[in-house]
């Protein structure tokens, strides 16, 4: 088949199976990062994203991701929320052909078409796609795809860097860029001359020490912000890694067997693992083990594209694996989106060898499959109603479901039932502050300050020296018109010792 009629069919099939998202809105964090964004709103404002967190009024400190905030302001001089989901439609859709040509390359066509259809239609990507915030995913994907193709098949050191740094500049996760040329490197996958190898290594370098330095410049006054998952809080750095360990059934699910998804996954529905005989740990070194096993079979048997995705699924899902460091996640959808390029390139190249209508076949089947899952899943993002009843459906004992259910009683102006969410979700876990904060807003607003006192005492307990929190909450409480609320969430902030 001509590449071209390849790419083709690829872009058609990610288009396709997300055409939905065009009806959707703005929903979950996307009110947060885009609508309330000063410098998304404001014209000619762009540019102070580079010189500010990527989360805007003080809500957290650290993430860096300016082009992405950038790219949205864009959006907004251009058209409402259709215009901003066509343009993740097109960033996926130009990710999947990446896919599709980085595997064509290395495999021939028929693992070209398979592994960008698989990529294209996969359903754990409808978070980082039909969400626009799931923007930055697609973009440091695209980057780290551009940066793949730009040292492995043109041997370009400019191209290369140029594409490590946007991706850089639009999610922290494309840091894994050079891991992965040097993981194709080393099993003779476009290696090059060792001086060029030395320019390849001397650019990223650059590149990294750079935007390491600009990062820190714009994010060293929030230096005190803890960013770790709520399952993570007051545990010790071997629970967190057991933990880590144990959430790796739930990243081989969604790769594999993606049929129930959800846009949460906190206690109570996933907990802490504080033993090594805990059957969840070891399940999930069991797969560990098992992938580790399947590289290295890929590798001694001689099939390289094999190995290299099985690899690169590895490599991509290190940063937010909570191994080495703890993040703000246990497990989500959303972060699963390069590394599942890995999976779609090994599978694409396993499938080469089959008969044209074999391939067919087993195409026809992840089309149906994978594009009904997707576009079923895709409306759950159209605002924020659809996204809460979604999370009390697929996690109904997350307390976040709880806390964002009780966000959307809260500006429905149901203070009543918004109050009892957020007691259930401290109820379910007592580790998050602005849980307790929130129901203190809505005890203010009904008029019942023993209970507000008493949610602030729970707060603080959560959390002794957080006065963000108690600002940001109170500014909230303000847009709505709670001044009561708002004053004394100010007054007891100031009261705090800094963090």
């Amino acid at each position: 088949m001509h590449p071209r009629r390849v790419y083709l069919a690829v872009a058609a099939c990610a288009l396709v199976v997300y055409a939905g998202a065009l009806w959707n809105t703005f929903a979950f964090d996307d009110v947060y990062i885009v609508v309330l964004n000063p410098f998304v709103r404001e014209p000619g404002a762009w540019w102070r994203a580079f010189a500010e967190p990527y989360w805007a009024g003080n809500l957290t400190g650290t993430l860096y991701r300016p082009l992405t905030v950038a790219s949205f302001a864009l959006d907004w001089l251009l058209d409402g929320p259709v215009w901003f989901h066509a343009v993740n439609m097109l960033w996926h859709a130009g990710a999947s052909v990446a896919v599709a040509v980085l595997a064509r390359r290395w495999a021939g066509w028929q693992a070209g078409l398979a592994a960008g259809v698989l990529f294209a239609v996969h359903p754990v990507h409808v978070e980082a796609v039909a969400n626009v915030v799931g923007r930055n995913e697609l973009m440091a994907a695209c980057f780290t795809l551009l940066a793949l193709y730009a040292a492995l098949e043109r041997q370009s050191v400019v191209w290369c860097a140029t594409a490590f740094a946007l991706g850089l500049l639009s999610k922290e996760n494309a840091v894994v860029t050079p891991a992965l040329v040097v993981w194709a490197w080393l099993l003779g996958i476009g290696r090059p001359e060792r001086r060029k190898m030395a320019a390849f290594v001397a650019s990223w370098a650059l590149v990294g020490a750079a935007y390491g330095a600009v990062r820190w410049a714009v994010l060293h006054p929030y230096a005190g912000w803890e960013a770790v998952a709520p399952v993570f809080k007051g545990e010790s750095p071997l629970t967190v890694r057991l933990t880590a360990l144990a959430a790796l059934a739930d990243v081989v699910r969604l790769l594999l067997f993606p049929l129930h998804l959800r846009a949460d996954y906190s206690p109570i529905e996933r907990t802490a693992v504080h033993s090594a005989f805990d059957l969840r740990f070891l399940l999930g070194l069991a797969l560990l083990l098992g992938w580790a096993a399947l590289v290295r079979l890929a590798w001694r048997r001689g099939r390289r594209i094999e190995a290299l995705g099985l690899g690169w699924i590895g490599i991509a899902y290190l940063p937010v694996a909570n191994l080495l460091f703890p993040v703000g996640i246990l497990v989500a959808e959303r972060t699963l989106y390069l590394p599942s390029g890995g999976l779609a390139v090994a599978l694409g190249a396993l499938l080469r060898d089959l008969q044209p209508r074999r391939l067919a076949v087993a195409l026809g089947i992840v089309l149906v499959l994978g594009g009904a899952r997707t576009a079923l899943r895709v409306p759950i993002w159209r605002n924020d109603r659809t996204v809460a009843l979604s999370m009390l459906r697929d996690a109904p004992w997350s307390y976040r479901s709880h806390d964002y259910t009780g966000w959307q009683l809260y500006w429905a102006r149901d203070t009543e039932r918004a109050l009892g969410s957020w007691l259930l979700a401290g109820r379910i876990f007592d580790r998050d502050q602005g849980v307790f904060l929130a129901g203190a807003i809505a005890a203010y607003s009904l008029g019942r300050p023993r209970l507000a006192d008493s949610l602030l005492a729970l707060a603080n307990k959560a959390c002794a020296s957080c006065p963000t929190t108690y600002r940001n909450m109170a500014r909230a409480a303000r847009l709505r018109g709670d001044s009561l609320a708002a004053d004394s969430l100010f007054a007891r902030a100031a009261r705090l010792p800094p963090p």
